[in-house]
């Protein structure tokens, strides 16, 4: 008998290369299992970031909204004071259009 010669039968040397095959297949798609499982791992990393970062701009836009009332009574006052310049020209409009 020769070194590379093994005492199969030509049934038991296809199931041999069935198993080798199908080992193969197993891990091609294992790896190709791993390697979607990278890709997506990473797609919720970059996301889970942008989330994060977007959570801190929404804390520093509403950092000064304590301010909020006071523009809101700056505002006010410059309608009064508008107000106050809209009655008074209607009113010399009208005497001056006499």
């Amino acid at each position: 008998m020769g070194t590379g010669d093994l005492a199969l039968t030509s049934t038991q040397r296809g199931l041999w290369w069935g198993a080798i095959i199908g080992g193969f297949v197993v891990v091609l798609a294992v790896a190709a299992l791993l390697t979607l499982l990278v890709v997506l791992v990473r797609t919720i990393d970059r996301r889970v970031a942008m989330v994060r970062d977007t959570l801190k701009a929404a804390a520093a836009n509403t950092a000064d909204t304590t301010l909020i009332a006071e523009t809101g009574e700056g505002v006010d006052a410059v309608l009064a004071e508008g107000l106050k310049h809209h009655l008074f020209l209607g009113r010399v409009l009208d005497k001056v259009r006499m």
